[in-house]
C-alpha cells in the first residue's frame, strides 16, 4: 500500500510506531520496520547521546529497514543535550526524526543540513501549518483521543483529519484512536497518508514494558482514561488508576491555585516503576482511548499483517460493494 508517507519514509505500509517514553527501544522499532512499517526509537529515553548512539547501532543489527528517532522538546528541570543527541542521530545514519512537544524550529537548520526528514507531532491545524512553514516534511496529526498530550483544543480526529487535509500540502498521518485496519481505512478516507500507533504498539510482545501494564490496557475500556493537568495547560490523557484519582482530587481542591508541584509526586519519575517494575497504579502514565479496541497482545508482525489484511478486505470488500 503506497502513499506519500511510505514514499517519504521508505517503508512498505503506511503504519508508524510513534515515539513513546521508555517504550520505543531498538527491539520494538526494528520489529515494526521488519514488519513493513516504520519503527521509531525514543531519543530522550536513552538519556545521553552515547546511549542513543548505542541503541541506534543495536537497531542496525536487528533490521536492515529504515527507522527513525523521536526527539521531544518539553520543559524540564535539566535540558537534554539536544546537539549531542542530533550528533548521534546523524552519525548513526538515521534519516528521519519525529519531533514532538515544542516547535522544533531551533533544530531544523541542523537536521535539514544533514538531509534528515522531519515529522512533527501536532494537535491542531494551526500548529501543523506552522510545522509546514518551518520546513517539516510531514506531520502527525494527533486527535483528542490520543494518549499523552492531546493539546488544549479538544478536537477529535473525525473533524481534525479532514480539516488538516483541507489546509496542508505536506503528507500527514493520523494519530489517536488508531488500532487496526478499520482505523487505517478511515484515516485514509479522511485524507491522511497513514497512521501512527502508540498505545496499540505498547500492547505487543516486543514492547519492553512489564506485563502488568499490557494487562491493564487490555482490561480497560474506552471509558477508562482521564485528563490530568488541564488547569496547568499541560493536559495529558492517562489510564485511570488510584494515583490518577488522587491527582484529580488535588486539582479539584486547588482549583485556580493549582501548581505543578501539587501533582508532581505522582507524575514525575514514575515511568521506571510503571513500565519496568510493573507498578501500574503508582502514578500517571499515558494511554489513549484506543484501549477500548485493544483485546490482545500479539507480536508486532501479527499486528501489522492483521491491520493490513483488515484494511485491504474493507477496501476490496464492504466498501467496494457499497460503491457498486
Amino acid at each position: 500500500m503506497r502513499t506519500r508517507i511510505t514514499e517519504l519514509l521508505g517503508c512498505s505500509v503506511p503504519i508508524i510506531q510513534g515515539g513513546m517514553h521508555m517504550v520505543g527501544d531498538a527491539t520494538l522499532a526494528a520489529a515494526v520496520s521488519n514488519a513493513g512499517g516504520f519503527g521509531i526509537i525514543t531519543g530522550l529515553s536513552q538519556g545521553t547521546p552515547e546511549r542513543l548512539a548505542a541503541e541506534i547501532a543495536r537497531c542496525r543489527t536487528l533490521t536492515d529497514r529504515p527507522f527513525g528517532v523521536n526527539l521531544t522538546f518539553l520543559p524540564t528541570v535539566k535540558t537534554p543535550d539536544y546537539p549531542g543527541l542530533i550528533d548521534a542521530i546523524e552519525s548513526g545514519g538515521v534519516r528521519v526524526v519525529e519531533t514532538a512537544g515544542r516547535n522544533p524550529q531551533q533544530v531544523m537548520p541542523r537536521l535539514k543540513a544533514a538531509g534528515i526528514a522531519v515529522i512533527h507531532k501536532c494537535t491542531s491545524v494551526r500548529h501543523a501549518l506552522k510545522a509546514q512553514r518551518i520546513g517539516c516534511d510531514a506531520v502527525s496529526v494527533d486527535g483528542f483521543e490520543c494518549g499523552g498530550h492531546p493539546g488544549e483544543d479538544d478536537v477529535p480526529n473525525m473533524i481534525l483529519l479532514p480539516r488538516a487535509a483541507e489546509e496542508l500540502e505536506i503528507p500527514f498521518v493520523a494519530s489517536g484512536g488508531m488500532a487496526d485496519g478499520r482505523s487505517l481505512v478511515a484515516a485514509l478516507a479522511l485524507g491522511a497518508d497513514g497512521i501512527n500507533m502508540g498505545t496499540r504498539f505498547l500492547c505487543t510482545r516486543e514492547a519492553p514494558v512489564h506485563e502488568n501494564v499490557k494487562a491493564a490496557i487490555v482490561a480497560a475500556s474506552e471509558l477508562d482514561t482521564r485528563l490530568i493537568m488541564r488547569g496547568l495547560r499541560n493536559t495529558e490523557r492517562v489510564l485511570n488508576n488510584p494515583a490518577v484519582a488522587r491527582i484529580l482530587e488535588t486539582e479539584h481542591a486547588r482549583g485556580a491555585d493549582l501548581r505543578f508541584e501539587d501533582v508532581a509526586e505522582e507524575v514525575v519519575g514514575v515511568y521506571p516503576r510503571v513500565m519496568k517494575e510493573g507498578q501500574a497504579d503508582v502514578g500517571a502514565w499515558s494511554c489513549g482511548m484506543v484501549a477500548g479496541l485493544i483485546h490482545d497482545v500479539p507480536s508486532v508482525k501479527e499486528l501489522v499483517e492483521r491491520t493490513m489484511d483488515e484494511a485491504r478486505a474493507l477496501i476490496r470488500g464492504r466498501l467496494a460493494t457499497l460503491a457498486a
